[in-house]
């Protein structure tokens, strides 16, 4: 440890990111990335910016996104924030919403990010367990809170909650800022955007690094009432006044405008993700309901890091967290359906062994 270091940094237990192998051949299904390339739309328009504008700094708000979300998703634009992929967006919200004397709220299974973003705040906060069925159960989070964050559909279990039970918990929890995590929503779940015009404590986050295929270029948002949207802006612009480029800016639109292409390929993942599942448990696993481009998924008489291990062998990768209560779980993302019938053709083989 260094002893130049600050005791914030001393205190903190960075977030660990999903790896990266750089191997050639590799099936890689452990980070939930898209399957499937962006729109030919965005790489049209991510060639068209490459031009002498380069030299000029981006539009510090990116107006041209927030116009393309507010026309999507049917708010204003000054309901939106934009920022450099959806942890960037999150940890503002942490920082200009949540950071309060009474302890924040999460689940205690999880998007492992919030407890690093509370470190890095200082911000107190109280871990709400699961149901023994992996679901939340929001009656749970009816106390005194300083905000409540959660995931829906939660990571990563991938079980979401309907939108008429997140509406009741808002009914009760009016002095505290609501934060849904949307990261997965395209992929089954329904979003709480439409509740935002009547509760003006509830943020909604959204990525375009998952269904929108476009993880390479750090684009997310946020929907909210103006004066969350204000908080937010005020920290960004103490922060990093241009977070996105031109390149980011010109591919979000580009991907939020082509409908088309997104909906034919998020429907070709939740297709896989169903003949996966089917196949999973044809083999003896319990998948827990997903409505995400990944399952959660355990072999009753197999050890999760082994069966990861096995895999790994075999050149594919998939998720396992060392973590209570979830370490005989793997996450596995939702590939192609080649990528997928290699995955349980390795799991045949492994579990004859």
């Amino acid at each position: 440890m260094n002893r130049y270091w600050s005791s914030v940094v001393r205190g903190l237990e960075p977030y660990v990111p999903g790896e990266q192998p750089k191997i050639s051949g590799l099936i890689k299904l452990n980070t939930n990335e898209n399957p499937y390339g962006p729109s030919p739309r965005v790489l049209q328009a991510l060639v068209d910016e490459a031009k002498d504008t380069l030299r000029l700094y981006p539009d510090p708000n990116s107006d041209r996104i927030r116009a393309a979300v507010a026309a999507q998703y049917h708010v204003r634009p000054q309901q939106v924030f934009v920022g450099n992929g959806s942890d960037e967006v999150l940890a503002h919200t942490f920082l200009a919403l949540l950071n309060h004397e009474l302890p924040l709220l999460f689940p205690d299974i999880t998007y492992s990010f919030y407890p690093v973003y509370c470190g890095l705040y200082q911000i107190g906060f109280r871990r709400i367990p699961l149901t023994a069925t992996f679901q939340i159960n929001l009656d749970d989070y009816t106390q005194p809170n300083g905000g409540v964050i959660f995931a829906n559909p939660n990571a990563p279990t991938g079980m979401g909650l309907p939108v008429s039970e997140i509406g009741r918990f808002l009914e009760r929890n009016t002095d505290s800022v609501v934060v849904i995590d949307e990261a997965y929503v395209d992929f089954g779940a329904e979003t709480a955007t439409g509740l935002v015009g009547r509760f003006p404590n509830l943020l909604i986050i959204q990525t375009l690094s998952k269904s929108r295929s476009l993880a390479g270029l750090r684009v997310g948002f946020a929907i909210g009432d103006e004066g969350l949207i204000e908080a937010l802006d005020r920290v960004k612009n103490s922060f990093n006044s241009y977070p996105l480029d031109r390149f980011a800016i010109s591919g979000t639109v580009a991907a939020l405008e082509d409908n088309d292409y997104f909906e034919k390929t998020r429907r070709k993942i939740i297709t896989t993700r169903d003949v996966l599942v089917e196949d999973l448990q044809r083999l003896g696993f319990e998948v827990l309901p997903s409505q995400c481009n990944f399952i959660f998924t355990r072999h009753p008489a197999r050890d999760a890091a082994e069966l990861a291990l096995a895999l790994r062998q075999r050149s594919i990768i998939v998720r396992h967290f060392r973590q209570e209560r979830i370490d005989q779980f793997l996450r596995i993302t939702v590939g192609t359906d080649e990528e997928c019938a290699k995955l349980v053709a390795a799991l045949t083989e492994i579990l004859r062994d």
